[in-house]
């Protein structure tokens, strides 16, 4: 199969990528092995300081709502980080202080929202709290087993009985001006965070939760569809198991549900993530690129590779492929003239593209510019 462009990655780089070329009229396909960082996404996106006119653009057409604000965002474990730019059913404040008493709801018997942090960081911040723990009988099934009661198996739930969550909500409220709850709404449905708001009389934050992300597995789901509507061809569950390079350039590859059928292309981008997503593995040797074993760079110290404090900023999570000034992914010293690496496998290595979900979205309308710019006439 021979396409124009394509992606092997399918988190927020890959798709935005993807999607951006697909729209341009290029025939683009994304190689994904379904799992990315978006399903740990916190629903902002770090290091977009200004809005992206690019981007609410693309994520209008895919159905998904933004809201720029700058201020700060309540982190899962009651801590609050400067933010800007973030999905519509994430409150950004414009001062960690938000309320002076609040009702923290959880579900009996889910242990992946963290009501104790989130009491002890409010507190902290001059806010009275409350816990109201809510045994709705419909995740009766899903507490049989813990491993169930997950946040997107209580979202395919929920999703149908938000009502009656509000309903003992409202039941439940004293004097209380702000409800927090566990992002665990709206996974196929994105308005419904908003409808819960409209229902209830006080603010309503949604607090992020152990993985997996509901906004972020809606995110990504949204994205594949706008992908495929526009007509690319995303192969999920599979990824890239060999590669034909010559000459500097990549002439095709094989994935591993495809067998021996090659998926040739003119331009490749890798958007395979860091250690979480496989694109980069770490052995005792060194560290390398997973699929076409390019250059990384890292400290050659493996005692240099992270720091004793865990809450200290790990030298590892800098670490990323080289690049040249366009983003050509480079290989034995020499920039591969068809192939771009983008998001987050490039670590620390381009501070210009920032980091997190910026990271991922700069680079990738930079290389998506790379290449269109040689179809221009």
């Amino acid at each position: 199969m021979k396409f124009d462009t394509l992606v092997i990655g399918g988190g927020l780089a890959g798709l935005t990528a993807g999607i951006s070329l697909q729209q341009k009229g290029l025939d683009t396909a994304i190689v994904s092995t379904g799992q990315s960082a978006l399903h740990f996404f916190s629903g902002t996106f770090e290091s977009l300081e200004s809005p992206s006119e690019r981007l609410a653009e693309l994520f209008s057409a895919a159905g998904i709502r933004t809201h720029y604000s700058p201020g700060v965002r309540l982190m899962p474990l009651g801590s609050f980080r400067p933010a800007a730019l973030s999905l519509e059913d994430v409150e950004l404040f414009p001062e960690p202080h938000f309320a002076d008493k609040v009702l923290i709801v959880n579900f009996n018997g889910y242990s992946d929202f963290f009501p104790a942090f989130l009491t002890e960081g409010l507190e902290a911040q001059r806010m009275s709290c409350r816990l109201l723990e809510l045994d709705p009988p419909e995740l009766q099934a899903l507490r049989q087993s813990p491993s169930e009661m997950r946040s997107v198996q209580i979202a395919r739930i929920m999703d149908r009985h938000w009502e009656s969550v509000v309903q003992a909500i409202r039941a439940a409220l004293r004097d209380e001006d702000a409800v927090i709850l566990p992002q665990v709404f709206g996974l196929k449905d994105p308005s419904i965070p908003g409808r819960i708001r409209q229902e209830l009389p006080v603010r309503v934050v949604f607090a992020g939760t152990q993985p997996p992300s509901v906004p972020g597995i809606r995110t990504q789901q949204l994205l594949r569809r706008r992908f495929e509507l526009a007509g690319g061809t995303f192969l999920s569950g599979d990824e890239v198991v060999q590669t034909h390079v010559h000459d500097g350039r990549v002439h095709s590859v094989a994935t591993r549900n495809l067998d021996h059928h090659y998926l040739e292309a003119d331009h490749f981008i890798l958007a395979t993530g860091t250690f979480f997503a496989k694109g980069l593995a770490a052995s005792p040797s060194g560290i390398r690129e997973s699929v076409f074993g390019l250059d990384v760079d890292c400290a050659a110290d493996r005692n240099a590779w992270y720091d004793p404090s865990f809450a200290a900023d790990q030298p590892y999570l800098h670490f990323g492929v080289r690049t040249d000034a366009v983003l050509h992914a480079v290989k034995d010293g020499t920039p591969m003239q068809n192939l771009y690496a983008v998001g987050s496998i490039l670590g620390g290595t381009r501070p210009e593209f920032g980091s997190g979900a910026g990271l991922a979205v700069r680079s990738a309308f930079a290389a998506v510019d790379q290449i269109l710019n040689q179809y221009a006439v």
